[in-house]
């Protein structure tokens, strides 16, 4: 009889553990999910999902999610996917 409490509790600890992992998984991928940010080059912005380095002389700076220009500031949304940069109206990857 020990033997089984000591198997069910060993089982209700292993699931208590599981839950906690399987909670702690979702919970990061929602946050990295989450995360964002805005690149602008010039007066063109897109949104990136990944922290890139960009190369030196892009002019590209990264300002954190939900940021906005300015009243007096003009600038144009232009999204794209993958690893780049706008230079002029071509977007260069690398």
């Amino acid at each position: 009889m020990t033997s089984r409490r000591m198997t069910s509790r060993s089982k209700a600890v292993g699931e208590a553990v599981l839950g906690a992992i399987v909670a702690a998984l979702a919970m990061a991928g929602s946050r990295q999910s989450a995360s964002a940010a805005v690149a602008c080059n010039g007066n063109i912005c897109w949104h990136i999902h990944e922290n890139y380095l960009y190369p030196p002389g892009t002019n590209v700076i990264v300002h954190p999610d939900g940021w906005s220009w300015g009243p007096s500031e003009r600038y144009e949304w232009r999204e794209h996917d993958g690893q780049g940069y706008w230079r002029g109206d071509d977007w260069v990857e690398y």
